[in-house]
Order: C-alpha cells, then sequence, then structure tokens
C-alpha cells in the first residue's frame, strides 16, 4: 500500500512558483516515493547508481537538457557539480518545476544549494510518517504503546520488519555510510555511545558539560555532534520561549528524537509492554508529541519553530508553537487520566502569558474534554489541533 504523503500537496504547489525544488530528510522517509507520485511524467534518476552518475558528470548539459518535461535527480548530494549546470538552465529557461532534487544529508545538499540555487529553488523537509498520515490506513496502529516502541519510519510499516530488526541496522547502516568520511567523527563506536546518550535524555534539557563527561568527549565535539544528529533529522531542538517575561528562564535547548521508536530501539526496550513501565515512557511521549507538531507543519511548508518555557523556579511547559503571532501551549503527559495536578503548569503559563483558551494537554487517554479553558486531547487527535 502506498499512501498519500501530507507533504504532497505543497510540493505541487511550490512547483508552480519555483524552478527547483529541494525535498530533503532522513534516510528511508520516503522522498524517493514522494517525488515519483507527485511528479510522475518527468525523467528519474538515481545519482547514487555509479552508472548513471557518471553519465550525467560527463556530459552535465546535454544530459540535464535532454529532457525537457523535467528530472527528479535522487541522492542529488552525490553529484554537487550538476548544480551550476541547472542554475544556467532555469536562469535561461525561467520554467518552474523542471528539477526536482531529493537528498538525505542535509549538511552536504543544503551547502551546495544555498551557493548555486539561492532564490531559484523551495526547501521542503521530508520527515517518516505523521500519525496522520497512517490513521485510518492499513498501517494504524491502535495502542499508543505498540506506536511508540513501532516508530513512523515508512520502510517498517511498508516491509512489515520488526523494529528490532529494522533501527539496529539503520543506525549502523546512518554511521557507516553517513558519517565515516566525516573527520569530525574520530571514534564511530564512540558516536554510537553518543547517540544512545542522547536518547535517554530525550525530551529534556541538553546539559552539554553532562553529555561531555558521560561520553568522555570535549564540550565543543558534543556540540559538533549534535549538530550532526541534527543535520541529518534524527533529532531537533525546542528553543525557550522568551518574550520579556520577568521570570529567570532558563537559556539551554531541549533536546527531542523525530521518531520515538527509534529512541526505543537506542535505550535497548525490546517491546512495547516494557515500555509501559519504562522509566523514559513520559520524555518518549513527550519527544512524540513534539515530533507530531513539528511534522504537522513541514508538511505543509510552515516554520518549524518549536519552543518550550522553563524558569528558574521549574515551572515548566513541554511545547509552544506560534500561531496568529500567539502563543499555543501544550503540556503532554503519558498517563491515560488527566488529573488536576495537570493544569497547575497551564494555570501558571496563562497567568505570566496573558493568554487563556489556548493550551493544551495532550495526553496517552482518547476522549476529548474541556477544563477550566484548558483543552484536553487525546493522543489520537494531536493532529486536528496543530494548526489551532
Amino acid at each position: 500500500m502506498m499512501l498519500n504523503r501530507v507533504l504532497c500537496k505543497k510540493a505541487l504547489e511550490l512547483s508552480e512558483k519555483f524552478q527547483v525544488i529541494a525535498i530533503t530528510g532522513p534516510r528511508q522517509s520516503g522522498k524517493t516515493t514522494l517525488a515519483k507520485m507527485a511528479f510522475p511524467k518527468k525523467f528519474y534518476c538515481s545519482l547514487e547508481d555509479p552508472g548513471l552518475r557518471r553519465i550525467a558528470l560527463d556530459d552535465p548539459r546535454g544530459f540535464l537538457e535532454a529532457h525537457p518535461e523535467g528530472i527528479v535527480l535522487d541522492e542529488a548530494q552525490r553529484a554537487p557539480e550538476l548544480f551550476s549546470y541547472i542554475q544556467t538552465i532555469v536562469d535561461r529557461d525561467g520554467r518552474p518545476g523542471q528539477f526536482i532534487l531529493t537528498g538525505s544529508q542535509n549538511f552536504l545538499l543544503h551547502e551546495s544549494i544555498s551557493q548555486t540555487l539561492a532564490g531559484r529553488v523551495a526547501m521542503l523537509k521530508l520527515l517518516p510518517f505523521s500519525y496522520e498520515e497512517i490513521s485510518g490506513t492499513g498501517y494504524d496502529i491502535h495502542e499508543l504503546d505498540d506506536l511508540l516502541f513501532t516508530g513512523l519510519y515508512p520502510g517498517i510499516h511498508e516491509r512489515v520488519i520488526s523494529p528490532k530488526d529494522w533501527f539496529p541496522n539503520y543506525i549502523q547502516t546512518y554511521v557507516e555510510r553517513d558519517l565515516r568520511s566525516l573527520q569530525n567523527v574520530f571514534d564511530l563506536n564512540l558516536f554510537q555511545k553518543f547517540v544512545r546518550l542522547c536518547a535517554g535524555r530525550a525530551g529534556q534539557l541538553v546539559n552539554f558539560s553532562s553529555l561531555a563527561s558521560d561520553c568522555g568527549i570535549s564540550h565543543n565535539t558534543v556540540k559538533s555532534w549534535l549538530g550532526l544528529l541534527e543535520q541529518s533529522y534524527l533529532i531537533f531542538f525546542a528553543k525557550p520561549y522568551h518574550n520579556n517575561f520577568s521570570k529567570r528562564l532558563v537559556k539551554m535547548p531541549k533536546l527531542f528524537f523525530y521518531d520515538s521508536g527509534l529512541i526505543c530501539s537506542l535505550l535497548g526496550i525490546e517491546n512495547s509492554a516494557q515500555l509501559v513501565t519504562h522509566y523514559l515512557r513520559g520524555s518518549i511521549f513527550e519527544s512524540f508529541v513534539a515530533s507530531e507538531l513539528m511534522k504537522y507543519r513541514t508538511n505543509r511548508g510552515i516554520a518549524d519553530g518549536l519552543y518550550f518555557f522553563r524558569d528558574k523556579t521549574g515551572h515548566e511547559i513541554d511545547c509552544i508553537v506560534e500561531a496568529g503571532g500567539k502563543p499555543v501551549a501544550f503540556e503532554a503527559k503519558s498517563g491515560r487520566t488527566v488529573v488536576p495536578d495537570h493544569l497547575d503548569s497551564i494555570r501558571y503559563w496563562e497567568k505570566i502569558s496573558n493568554q487563556t483558551g489556548l493550551s493544551f494537554i495532550v495526553y496517552a487517554g482518547e476522549e476529548k474534554m474541556r477544563i477550566r479553558n484548558t483543552n484536553i486531547v487525546g493522543w489520537r487527535d494531536i493532529a486536528g489541533i496543530a494548526l489551532y
């Protein structure tokens, strides 16, 4: 079964305005499938194929101009030399939607594009499935803990592979393929340990000194390696939300993973039953909620800014996004019951932000309700509130 990705609509819309569309994202997020579905009449070429890459590089102008209907260049970062020729063609021709580029390695693809195709390219990001995309399909998972454990990478669902088999191989391939040639990863085994330590900190403030000490690396190496994980679309950060509040606020960002199944694998969780009582279940659920908010926005081409609030006295809001110029607050609660104490942080936030009615608690239950101006929403319904 082939799912219709939400990002497809935005890609088609932008292809009528920009000469080049670039679709980036983590490996195995479905970029190739999306490009073929959205642009079936364009010639498809995978630059991962050494033979095709050689043909393209031997006569780049002839190769690119041989397909007036347009070209989908998969894994475009494998041949950045083509970008200058693409620039020449689109500047001369001017037709929108001529070239569709896909690439997994953001740290290579984005650098090449920014140097040659600035102003001509629309950048899109395809993440693993959102729950919105699989809900009601043959890929739907009806129990929350099964979903958190399995994750939402397309390959697991399309090929019916156990997460226990899929994720270790994914992680190994990512390390060997994407990072082996990078000079700032000097010890691959140590880097894998670092990634596992990051999984244990999902949903928490990033303490660079603690990570450096636990992994046995320098403070600067921690920053560098976190940058690689972010550029490879494995993790993302929420920034502290500052809006002239009088309270002293923390300055460190919060760390999240785009996929809860990846967190579970890195933590050594072997099945969903273990997750039910795992001491990090709350953090994993919070990371899932944050990633769903991000996916909803990026799938629609909306700026993916995510924030949180925490002051020096310990008051905290898990996630904040801005909609219509106003901050919308989200608290993630992994229990199946909402209790009065869950509203404490929301009440404090509404008092200092002077915002009421724009707060949500996303919990592990099923029912929607409203308690004292706060919207209580089950985990299945998070997509319905993501744009408010």
